[in-house]
């Protein structure tokens, strides 16, 4: 696997200036990005400095998050609280996804988008107000393990930790999810499939592919 060095700056400033010429693969006017990673990797700050270099160059970039499409907690955990299972594949409520974000933003789509539907703190809708994205707006979804969930990204973005980064960097009390990461490499080969790969173990020096 070979990758470039680069700082996060330039990565930001390369990625925003390829979203300007994106064309979506259905003719929808809102270009639909992932950035793929595990928490530990921390893809929302990329792609909340994506959302701000889009901003500088009179583009719209509406940054969403899967943790806002958390299901309830009665019905992610109602295997325990450390079923990977389950984390795997239930605990992201991929229909509300679809109905709130991805239809929307699709060809004939409204562009009118929920932000997200459910606070995991408090264990609530979350009665945020809908979002209008304007044409050209571009669609920036992070969180972990998107990448098996079909849905109809027009760029994807993976931010890779090795195991051991991952390992470190991800706190002692949710070591438990960590097979799930490793399984999603096996099944889904985020690295090898992705648009654009950026690695940061050492988060002060990035490398990446693109």
């Amino acid at each position: 696997m070979r990758l470039e060095a680069i700082t996060w700056d330039r990565l930001v400033d390369l990625l925003a200036e390829r979203l300007l010429d994106l064309d979506t693969a259905d003719g929808a006017p809102w270009p639909r990005v992932a950035l793929d990673g595990a928490p530990a990797a921390r893809p929302g700050d990329l792609a909340e400095r994506l959302a701000d270099a889009l901003r500088v160059r009179g583009r719209a970039g509406l940054v969403v998050g899967t943790e806002g499409f958390l299901r309830p907690a009665s019905v992610r955990l109602e295997y325990g609280h450390q079923d990977l299972e389950s984390y795997y594949s239930g605990w992201y409520d991929t229909g509300a996804l679809w109905r709130e974000v991805f239809d929307p933003l699709g060809h004939g789509g409204s562009g009118r988008v929920l932000p997200d539907l459910w606070d995991p703190v408090t264990d609530r809708a979350t009665r945020s107000p809908y979002v209008e994205l304007p044409p050209g707006g571009v669609l920036l979804l992070h969180g972990p393990l998107l990448l098996h969930h079909w849905f109809p990204f027009d760029l994807t973005v993976h931010v890779l930790l090795s195991p051991g980064a991952l390992r470190r960097r991800t706190p002692e009390a949710e070591h438990w999810t960590l097979p799930a990461f490793e399984r999603y490499e096996q099944e889904t080969d985020p690295a090898g499939t992705v648009d654009v790969l950026v690695r940061a173990d050492d988060p002060r020096h990035p490398a990446w592919r693109g």
